[in-house]
């Protein structure tokens, strides 16, 4: 039987990416991806889910997570949509420590992501890195 515990990640979180350009002031101009992620109940140090960026464009995830102040987790995604099935992306965050007087903090998890294989037919090349939050929806 695998061990079970009150796994934090677990649940759905709202997430959005941003890309790291200090020359750009503009927010709605560094919005990179938007979408929804479930993690779901993991054995410790295991992380799996799924994500949902909308029009059918769906990633499946596999990764670790580890213990600590501040937790953290690292993992993959793959695209499992039709027309996102080349993609491949690298993540790693931190679950955001609660502020002892802190007033109606939501969970947050921050972090970074990389492109880890072109697609789009090489629009889209490896090697971006962009930044990342995601806060908790359930």
């Amino acid at each position: 039987m695998a061990d079970t515990y009150n796994d934090p990640f677990k649940g759905v979180w709202h997430y959005r990416s941003f890309l790291n350009d200090a020359g750009n002031t503009t927010p709605d101009n560094l919005l990179f991806g938007e979408g929804m992620f479930t993690f779901t109940a993991s054995p410790v140090g295991t992380l799996a889910g799924t994500a949902d960026f909308g029009g059918g464009l769906t990633m499946k995830f596999r990764g670790a997570t580890a213990l600590g102040n501040p937790m953290s987790l690292r993992f993959q995604g793959t695209g499992t949509g039709t027309t996102n099935k080349d993609w491949v992306y690298d993540y790693v965050g931190w679950l955001v420590p609660a502020w002892p007087n802190g007033v109606n903090q939501v969970e947050a998890i921050v972090g970074s992501v990389v492109r880890t294989m072109p697609h789009n037919h090489g629009q889209a090349p490896a090697g971006v890195v962009v930044s990342f939050y995601a806060v908790r929806k359930s």
